[in-house]
């Protein structure tokens, strides 16, 4: 039985190793790219027209950035039978995944949060632009 768990303990760091590739893809990429641009869309633009240009340019990176998010999901998937193993030899191991558990989380966390803030404002700008046209067109049919 302890031959065919260490067996099983060194099949996983195998699996660990290959998968570790798409990890290391994954999060540099994160922290190369997707961190940046999302500090981008932190502070957007004061005109409806810029913010519908941010919206779009948001919409093209949240694409790429979904991808990287179910590329790091899947391969995290891949590696969920780490939890059944509790012995010192893959214990460095689960740290490093959990390392990229907690980055990939975080990331995909603010991704949706900015989808979401960057809708709302997209939202509230079109509707105070119609309120301001509105307004408009009752002040020159008070003056007619």
């Amino acid at each position: 039985m302890l031959s065919n768990k260490r067996i099983q303990e060194l099949e996983l760091v195998m699996e660990f190793e290959k998968v570790e590739e798409c990890f290391k893809e994954v999060s540099s990429w994160i922290e190369n790219v997707g961190r940046k641009r999302l500090k981008e869309m932190i502070n957007l633009d004061d005109s409806l027209e810029m913010l519908l240009q941010a919206q779009k340019q948001f919409r093209e990176f949240d694409l790429v950035a979904s991808e990287y998010c179910r590329r790091g999901q899947e391969a995290l998937k891949k590696m969920d039978r780490w939890e059944d193993f509790s012995t010192v030899d893959v214990h460095s191991y689960r740290v490093k995944l959990q390392t990229y558990r907690d980055q990939l989380e975080e990331f995909c966390t603010q991704l949706d949060e900015s989808r979401h803030r960057v809708c709302e404002t997209v939202r509230l700008y079109e509707f105070f632009d119609k309120v301001r046209r509105d307004n408009c067109c009752m002040e020159e049919g008070v003056k007619s």
